[in-house]
């Protein structure tokens, strides 16, 4: 399926890697392989790939991962999916008529 990418410089996961401890749990709870490995601790290796979830910050033991999950773009394709009202994202660059349109308040 290869790397999906949502929307370019959308997601709002953060990292403070001065916490991380490298346990890993970040690297195998994440579906989209966001994180890697950095010596001795994690790094986000492919943010744009990040569908904010919330599993990584959920299992992070260190508290070293933020990410706002169910906002954003990620919530506006699952509600789009589900037929609820707001389906549309609003984040990123203009698209062109033949993309979805980008209006409401996803993304605050």
């Amino acid at each position: 399926m290869g790397n999906m990418v949502y929307l370019k410089n959308v997601a709002t996961l953060a990292m403070d890697t001065t916490k991380c401890t490298g346990c890993g749990l970040c690297l195998d709870v994440c579906p989209h392989n966001v994180f890697k490995m950095n010596g001795k601790s994690a790094k986000i290796a492919d943010r744009d790939a990040c569908m904010e979830c919330g599993a990584c910050s959920r299992n992070c033991p260190a508290d070293a991962i933020s990410v706002q999950s169910g906002v954003g773009c990620a919530a506006a394709v699952i509600n789009s999916l589900l037929g609820r009202n707001g389906g549309e994202c609003c984040c990123g660059p203009q698209t062109d008529s033949s993309s979805a349109p980008r209006s409401g308040g996803c993304c605050g």
